[in-house]
């Protein structure tokens, strides 16, 4: 089956009134071959469109107008009309590879594809696209797309990707990319003794004269599992080491800010928890570019939380009580931020945020997002949880109720005896979710 054939037409779209119809290839629009769906996005954005389709019967071509940017309507057997590109590398801080055996297979797969960094955000790492796929981009100018740098000194960089072939080529796609206009978000997973110090003062500076082609840059320490047998010898920064790589990026950050006007690096806020930092103020974050990177995730959620205060009635309902579980790193701050604006809504609440210990990836993950139902489970069991239990959105699958050992969200509040609540990562929605305004 040609991966551009057409599964399933929407009814009153675009396609479907100029006649396209299921079980026909997409052969080409305007002229353009389509290879895969950025093809697809790109050449059908126009409002005048000649559509080249294959049948049984030969080629014909359909011709249709519609909004500029309208979607045609057309269904492919996948969403890429292609396979997911697999990661050619052997990072070794790898999270996939430090995983359990005997969870679902998705897991653990790594996907190392451009076009889902242009389409929903992953990081690439570049080290798997040939020279038309790189041409591509540039042509088709695919902006934004976020690169997985760790380092730009070409050594190091092959060092931690554990991919000599092609590890080192990162900064001289970027410089490409940077001439042809395409924007960049990048990170940075940093490594003690390896990435950090003089290195990651080398990226910083390497990437930073990129600007603005290079908008931001997220500095996060490397997240480590108990299941690294057999795995490159790596630790956890020390609040001492943490300190100092903060440091070492708010200064070089400043420097940025005067001169470029931007401070285009950030630490994510696991690197202020690990540092025993206080979080910045929200306008140090700017545009929160790098939210999915956990930079400016909890300042972010107290602004918000903030701004429901000022919003609500001035008589809120006794709310009856509950409890929050949580990642260790954020409950203290969760908990300080919730106290505030039950302060400023003159209002009492009877509530417990409970910490909940990573035991199932190890006691160094304290993230929410990396909580499984079994870990949540055990510890909040026989806790005073009060008439619901309020979890971050992020601990499951996306668009699902489902945790990562497979667990149901129905599943924990039968095993806990009161509802679990997901809450989405805003502080509005928490707001509306703990005083029901």
């Amino acid at each position: 089956m040609a991966r551009t054939q057409i599964q399933s037409v929407t009814p009153g779209g675009p396609a479907h009134q100029a006649g396209v119809r299921p079980g026909e290839t997409l052969v080409a629009i305007n002229g353009h071959p389509i290879v895969d769906v950025l093809d697809y996005k790109y050449y059908s954005y126009d409002p005048d469109l000649t559509l080249t389709l294959r049948t049984e019967a030969g080629d014909r071509t359909v011709e249709l107008s519609k909004d500029v940017g309208e979607d045609l309507g057309l269904e492919f057997a996948t969403y890429l009309m292609d396979r997911a590109r697999s990661c050619a590398n052997h990072c070794v801080f790898c999270f996939v590879d430090q995983m359990p055996k005997g969870m679902r297979d998705t897991l653990y797969f790594k996907d190392d594809d451009a076009r889902l960094s242009f389409l929903m955000g992953n990081y690439i790492t570049l080290t798997n696209l040939s020279r038309r796929e790189l041409q591509r981009i540039c042509d088709l100018h695919i902006s934004p797309i976020n690169i997985s740098v760790h380092a730009t000194d070409p050594e190091v960089r092959r060092l931690l990707l554990g991919n000599q072939r092609r590890g080192g080529e990162c900064l001289e796609h970027m410089r490409t990319f940077a001439q042809a206009g395409i924007v960049m978000n990048c990170q940075i997973v940093a490594c003690p003794g390896l990435n950090d110090g003089a290195v990651l003062q080398q990226s910083m500076e390497e990437l930073a004269a990129l600007y603005p082609q290079v908008k931001s840059v997220s500095v996060v320490p490397v997240g480590l599992t108990r299941h690294r047998q057999g795995l490159y010898p790596l630790r956890p920064y020390t609040e001492g080491e943490a300190q100092g790589v903060v440091d070492q990026v708010e200064a070089f950050a400043a420097q940025c800010l005067a001169e470029k006007g931007s401070r285009i690096f950030w630490c994510s806020d696991e690197f202020y928890l690990q540092a025993g930092r206080a979080l910045p103020e929200d306008d140090f974050y700017e545009e929160y570019t790098q939210l999915e990177n956990g930079v400016g995730m909890l300042r972010l959620l107290e602004t918000e939380l903030k701004g429901a205060v000022m919003t609500a009635p001035e008589e809120i309902p006794p709310v009856a009580p509950f409890s929050i579980a949580t990642g260790v790193a954020a409950a203290p701050f969760l908990g300080e931020i919730i106290d505030r604006a039950a302060a400023k809504c003159h209002t009492k609440l009877d509530y417990s945020v409970y910490p909940v210990v990573n035991h199932f990836f190890g006691e160094t993950i304290t993230v929410a997002g990396l909580l499984t139902g079994q870990d949540l489970l055990a510890q909040l069991k026989g806790k005073r949880l009060g008439t619901r239990v309020l979890l971050p959105q992020n601990t499951l699958r996306h668009g699902e109720t489902v945790f990562l050992d497979d667990m149901t969200v129905e599943e924990l509040s039968q095993g806990l005896g009161v509802p679990v609540i997901p809450v989405e990562q805003d502080g509005f929605a928490l707001f509306e979710t703990i005083f029901g305004v």
